[in-house]
């Protein structure tokens, strides 16, 4: 055998191994390619039911929303409405009770002068005397007569 027949042998056997270990890396990569699909299918079977079911959900979350938004603006029309109420029954009855409530305190405050002398009567904040309130009440203190 000639030096060329040699070389044309190992490239022969060459050439032999590497389509042998392209058809192992083919034969590999098709069961890995049917695994992947195997796995798609799985994915898909099982993702189909979850999204129909999520998409209740989101519908279900969006009725409720909607309810709560009802309840709200009821919630803030009540409010509005207990404001104005309590507003004009500040407007209505505050005035003539703060005068009531005046009246009253001035009549008590007589009636307990009248059993007591002037001279007499004195009131003890903190361990001190304080003099008795001139006649007349506050007003004279401030001027207005």
């Amino acid at each position: 055998m000639s030096g060329g027949e040699v070389a044309g042998i190992l490239v022969a056997v060459f050439w032999a191994i590497l389509v042998s270990f392209l058809a192992v890396v083919l034969v590999r990569l098709a069961q890995v390619l049917r695994a992947a699909t195997r796995l798609v299918a799985d994915v898909t079977e099982h993702a189909v039911p979850l999204l129909g079911e999520a998409s209740e959900t989101v519908r279900s979350a969006q009725t409720q929303l909607s309810r709560v938004d009802a309840i709200a603006s009821d919630v803030q029309e009540v409010t509005s409405n207990a404001s104005a109420l309590s507003s004009t029954v500040a407007s209505a009855f505050g005035g003539p009770l703060v005068k009531v409530a005046a009246f009253g305190y001035g009549v008590r405050r007589a009636i307990g002068r009248k059993g007591a002398p002037q001279g007499q009567r004195r009131t003890v904040i903190r361990s001190r005397a304080v003099p008795p309130a001139r006649k007349g009440g506050r007003g004279d203190r401030r001027g207005r007569g």
